[in-house]
């Protein structure tokens, strides 16, 4: 039998150059590797930040700040809350669990029990108390009130070597996030310091010690707030001084020297930095100590940082978002954050950790402002929703008062006084739905069997649905219309409601191995937060959330 010659070998540089393509065309054929989890997960909160105050000043700000997200990391356009009562507490024990007020049960920042009628506060746990620091009646001490678990709390059941921590101004921003197996710090007004509570420990740890022993706080006496940028570059904001905007604290007009008149540090003066841009300068140096003491992001184990940057939420109350303060304020915090993110380049590396960035609601601009623009607007108080509920409930069942009391966008009512008339609960609720309907500034009003319902319902009817916990929540809920500022506040802006401007806020992220590069425009919500984290650091999602993946743009990238 004929031997089949054997073929010539092919000259070396030919042979080279074929496994070379070979080992190309194999790669491409095979599916990318998926990223080492993030050694640090930064969770960053901006208290009160409407997404359009970010757009608004993108020309002015700083390349490594809000930029960073801009410019080289993903960000969603068109990202809101779904529930409609868009407060503090709500918001960010909304972030981390994905899980609504409905599930959640932190229905605002404070209510009224319906079954006690005892005042309630969203962190309030009298059994615990801040570590050095006096505990006021209400204080926030623990996320006992808090229904549903957090990204965090499933990353320490699943890894307990991973720290978890929160960081704010306020209790309640650094409470929810850090969920039930993290630890909080939250600022003390009265004191400069950073504390925990003894739900988390019975005494700091020695970083903390030092890092309050140095008086940071102190530093900022005599500090003025000066704007960052030429005047005319506030153009596009109101100017200081208008008398819609609080004179309190800090003044309405910059400059403004933080402890002006005071002789020293203390109580009013501790208080006073926060409603400024040294807020957040502080809250960020803390974040920086704890990242040091803990050493974050340092070994196998993944960790969270969460950090509630307060002091735009304050501004913003203060001034209005149209204002050239809360400009400004913008502008500082953006240094702030581009500072903070070159420190976490230098310490961490950038391949090594991811930043997301979301606010807990947006703003109202201020009614008086507003008006002059032809918009319709008004301050509503609450005694006003009162009495005019009690005036129609009268006129139906005699006298009353049948109403007595608000708890967060609801009324309760006088549930003895219902039962000596015998009259139906369900009757005299939904007779108070038809009179808020006659109310010029009601929108929209809801009894508890629509709230209860599962069938599909008008939009405020299902954003209400979010907001409400049948336990906690007032029985009839009611919406005011929009461009209506419901509460007490003579002057400033406020925030509360379903309309956009309070519920469209940012959701940026940054982490290119783990989020991609890209503007994504369609509607996302912020309880698509925690099961888009969960799934990057390879956790089941929270058992209460309500959300679903980010679309993110790395999923789009070949």
């Amino acid at each position: 039998m004929a031997q089949v010659p054997l073929r010539s070998p092919l000259p070396h540089g030919a042979s080279a150059a074929l496994l070379l393509t070979l080992g190309l065309l194999s790669a491409c054929a095979s599916p990318p590797a998926t990223p080492a989890k993030p050694k640090l997960l930064v969770f960053m909160v901006v208290d009160g930040l409407p997404m359009r105050q970010v757009l608004g000043y993108r020309d002015q700000l700083q390349p490594d700040g809000f930029r960073r997200f801009l410019d080289q990391g993903a960000w969603f356009a068109n990202a809101h809350y779904g529930h409609a009562h868009t407060v503090t507490a709500a918001g960010h024990a909304t972030m981390l669990t994905g899980a609504y007020p409905q599930r959640s049960g932190i229905i605002s920042n404070e209510w009224v029990d319906p079954k006690t009628r005892g005042q309630v506060y969203n962190t309030m746990d009298a059994d615990y108390q801040y570590i050095g620091n006096p505990t006021a009646p209400l204080a926030g001490t623990s996320p006992r009130m808090l229904l549903a678990e957090t990204v965090g709390d499933v990353l320490r059941s699943a890894d307990p070597a991973a720290k978890v921590i929160g960081i704010s101004g306020k209790d309640r921003g650094a409470i929810l996030p850090a969920g039930h197996k993290g630890t909080a710090y939250m600022y003390m007004g009265e004191s400069g310091q950073f504390a925990s509570s003894t739900y988390y420990m019975q005494s700091h740890p020695a970083w903390v010690q030092r890092f309050n022993a140095a008086k940071p706080a102190d530093a900022f006496f005599g500090k003025s707030w000066s704007p960052v940028l030429p005047e005319a570059a506030y153009a596009r904001s109101v100017p200081d001084g208008q008398p819609w905007q609080s004179n309190a604290g800090n003044g309405n007009r910059l400059p403004a020297v933080l402890g002006a008149g005071m002789d020293g540090p203390g109580p009013r003066f501790y208080g006073n930095i926060l409603p400024s841009p040294y807020g957040d300068e502080l809250t960020l140096a803390f974040a920086r100590a704890a990242i040091e003491g803990e050493a974050l992001g340092a070994d196998a184990s993944p960790d969270i940082l969460s950090v509630s940057l307060s002091s735009h939420d304050y501004v913003n109350h203060a001034f209005g978002p149209e204002s050239r303060l809360s400009h400004d304020h913008v502008l500082q915090l953006d240094r702030h954050l581009q500072a903070f993110f070159q420190y976490l380049d230098a310490k961490l590396g950038k391949g090594n950790y991811m930043a997301m960035l979301t606010a807990d609601h947006g703003f109202a601009d201020t009614p008086e402002w507003a008006r002059t623009q032809g918009r319709d607007t008004a301050r509503l108080p609450g005694a006003q929703l009162l009495a005019f509920a009690n005036a129609g409930l009268g006129k139906t069942f005699g006298d009353g008062p049948w109403v007595t009391q608000l708890s967060a966008m609801g009324l309760l009512f006088d549930e003895a006084l219902i039962a000596a008339r015998g009259l139906r609960p369900a009757d005299v609720y939904a007779e108070a739905k038809r009179v808020m309907l006659q109310m010029p500034d009601v929108a929209a009003a809801y009894t508890p069997d629509e709230l209860a319902g599962q069938e599909p319902g008008a939009p405020l009817l299902e954003q209400m649905r979010k907001s409400w916990h049948p336990e906690r929540a007032a029985p009839v809920q009611v919406i005011m219309k929009e461009g209506r500022l419901f509460g007490s506040r003579p002057v400033g802006s406020s925030h509360g409601t379903p309309y956009a401007y309070d519920t469209h806020v940012p959701i940026l992220a940054w982490g290119p191995a783990w989020v991609g590069r890209g503007e994504v425009a369609q509607r996302v919500e912020v309880a698509d937060i925690a099961p888009t984290l969960a799934g990057i650091l390879g956790l089941r999602v929270p058992a209460q959330a309500q959300g679903k993946p980010l679309p993110l743009p790395l999923q789009r990238q070949p």
